[in-house]
C-alpha cells in the first residue's frame, strides 16, 4: 500500500510537471499566432490608408513612422525584410542594437516560400533557459502579391506556469504527506489483523505437543484466507489427536507384548530344567535304592530352588507394573541409610556422612529400595578376581534437598550402554531382569527428584539421587 501511494504519487508529479510545459508551450504559441494575427491585420490598415504605392521599395516610408506604434501597441518587436531577406526596417531602437540583424538566411526563405501557410515558426534556446521563437510571414499588398516578409521574435516567459506548477506540487504535497500518514495507518491496522491470526497460530503450532490434548482455534468472521489456515490448523490438531491416541495404543500394545516376552523367557529359563531333573528322576527311581532319601531331597531341592526363581521373576514384575502405594511419614534418612546396608555382608562397603539427622516426609520402605538397589548394583559391577575393592555411600544435604551417592571402583559403564542404563529390562548382567534402575528411577522422579551417574570405564561409576526435602 505505501509502495503503491508513493509509485502514484510520483507518477502524478511527472505527469503534472509534463502537462505543465505541454500548456506552457501551446500558450506561447497561441500567443505568438494571435499577435501575429492581430499586427498583419493593423499592418493591412495602414496599408490600405497610406499615400505611398504598395511596393518593397516603398515599405520603409510606409512604416517608417509606424513601426514603433505597432511596437508599442503590441508590446513585441516587428522587423520587416524584403524578399531577399534584407533587413528593410525595425523597431528596436538604435541604442538597443548591439549586433547588426542578420539577414534572413536561404534556407529559411526557401521553407518559408515552400511552407503551406506561408508562414515559419523557427525554436531556439538562449543561454537564460529560455526559448525565443522568431515568426516568418509574408505580408501582402491589396492584390495579394508578396509585398515584405515580416519577423517577429517572440520569448517565451513561462514564470507564471512555473509557478503554477510550484503551487501545485507544494498542495500536492501536502495531500500526499496526508494521505502517506493515513496509509500508513491502515497498512499498520490491516497488517495487525493479518498478523495477529498468524501469530495466534504460530503460537499455537509452537506449543502443540503430540501426547497432549491441544487448543482449536477460534474462526474470524469476514477473514476467509486466515479462516481457511484456522481451519487446515484445527483439522491438523484432529488428525494429530486420533494419531496420538492410535499411537499411544500401539505403544501399551507394544510394551505389554514386550512384557509378556520378556515374563515367557525368564518363566521358561527354569522350567527347562525342571522337566529335566523330573525326567531324571522317573528314570533312576528305584524303591530298593539305599540312596533315595537322599536322592529325593537333591530333587525336592533342585524344584524348590526353580520354584524360588520363577516366584523372583513374578516379584519382580509385578513391583515393576504395579508400585505400591507411597506410605509417607517423617523419617531420619541417615537412621534408613544405615539400616538398609546392615543387610549386606561386604567389608568393602563405607558409609560417609557429615549429617547427623535429615528428616524429611518419605517412604521409608522405598527409600530402603533406592540404598539397597544402588548398593547391590555397585556390589556386582565390581569383578569378584578385582583385589581392592570399594562401595561408599556418600549422604549430604543441601539447603532444600538431600543428596545421596553411591560409588564403586567397579568396571564402569561402556558409552552404547550408558543411554539404555534406566530402561526396563536392560542390563549387562547374566542374571537379574533389568528393572532395579527402571524401579528406584520411577520411586525418585514420582518425588520430584532426579538420579543422574558419573562413570569411567575400567575405574567405577558414581549414581547420585537428589531429592527434596518436605516437612
Amino acid at each position: 500500500m505505501l509502495f503503491l501511494t508513493t509509485f502514484s504519487t510520483i507518477l502524478i508529479s511527472i505527469v503534472s510537471l509534463i502537462h505543465f510545459r505541454f500548456e506552457a508551450k501551446e500558450y506561447h504559441e497561441e500567443r505568438l499566432s494571435r499577435k501575429e494575427s492581430a499586427i498583419k491585420e493593423h499592418i493591412e490598415y495602414i496599408l490600405q490608408t497610406t499615400s505611398y504605392p504598395l511596393l518593397t521599395k516603398n515599405v520603409r516610408y510606409i512604416f517608417k513612422d509606424r513601426i514603433h506604434e505597432l511596437s508599442d501597441i503590441h508590446s513585441l518587436e516587428i522587423n520587416f525584410f524584403d524578399l531577399n531577406g534584407k533587413l528593410i526596417l525595425s523597431s528596436k531602437s538604435a541604442f538597443k542594437i548591439d549586433k547588426k540583424i542578420p539577414d534572413i538566411s536561404p534556407q529559411i526563405l526557401k521553407e518559408l516560400e515552400n511552407s503551406s501557410e506561408k508562414r515559419l515558426v523557427i525554436t531556439k534556446a538562449q543561454d537564460n533557459e529560455t526559448f525565443l521563437k522568431t515568426s516568418y510571414s509574408y505580408i501582402k499588398d491589396v492584390k495579394f502579391k508578396n509585398l515584405a516578409i515580416l519577423n517577429i521574435p517572440y520569448e517565451e516567459n513561462s514564470d507564471f506556469y512555473n509557478e503554477e506548477a510550484r503551487n501545485f506540487l507544494t498542495r500536492y504535497a501536502q495531500v500526499y504527506a496526508i494521505m502517506f500518514i493515513i496509509s500508513i495507518l491502515l497498512s499498520y491496522l490491516l497488517s495487525s489483523n493479518i498478523t495477529k491470526s498468524i501469530s495466534q497460530i504460530s503460537e499455537k503450532l509452537e506449543v502443540t505437543q503430540l501426547n497432549e490434548r491441544n487448543q482449536k482455534l477460534t474462526l474470524q468472521p469476514g477473514n476467509q484466507e486466515i479462516n481457511a489456515l484456522i481451519s487446515s490448523y484445527n483439522n491438523m490438531v484432529d488428525t494429530l489427536e486420533e494419531s496420538a491416541q492410535k499411537l499411544a495404543q500401539s505403544e501399551r500394545e507394544h510394551a505389554w507384548r514386550e512384557m509378556a516376552k520378556q515374563v515367557a523367557h525368564e518363566i521358561k529359563n527354569p522350567l527347562t530344567p525342571m522337566r529335566l531333573t523330573i525326567q531324571s528322576f522317573q528314570r533312576k527311581f528305584d524303591v530298593n535304592d539305599p540312596n533315595i532319601n537322599e536322592k529325593l531331597k537333591d530333587y525336592s531341592e533342585t524344584l524348590i530352588h526353580q520354584i524360588d526363581t520363577m516366584t523372583t521373576v513374578a516379584s519382580a514384575f509385578s513391583n515393576f507394573a504395579n508400585m505400591p502405594a507411597q506410605q509417607n511419614e517423617i523419617v531420619n534418612i541417615v537412621q534408613i541409610s544405615k539400616r538398609a546396608l546392615e543387610i549386606f555382608n561386604e567389608e568393602f562397603i563405607e558409609f560417609k556422612t557429615t549429617e547427623k539427622e535429615i528428616f524429611t516426609l518419605f517412604d521409608p520402605a522405598q527409600l530402603t529400595r533406592i540404598v539397597t538397589n544402588l548398593v547391590k548394583n555397585a556390589i556386582q559391577a565390581i569383578p569378584e578376581n578385582q583385589e581392592i575393592k570399594s562401595v561408599i555411600v556418600d549422604l549430604s544435604k543441601t539447603e532444600n534437598n538431600f543428596v545421596l551417592k553411591v560409588s564403586d571402583n567397579g568396571i564402569g559403564i561402556s558409552g552404547e550402554n550408558s543411554a539404555y542404563i534406566f530402561e526396563p529390562k536392560f542390563t549387562t548382567k547374566n542374571s537379574g531382569m533389568g528393572l532395579g534402575l527402571a524401579i528406584i528411577k520411577n520411586i525418585i522422579e514420582n518425588y520430584n527428584g532426579t538420579i543422574t551417574f558419573d562413570t569411567e570405564e575400567g575405574k567405577g561409576t558414581t549414581f547420585t539421587a537428589t531429592l527434596p526435602i518436605k516437612n
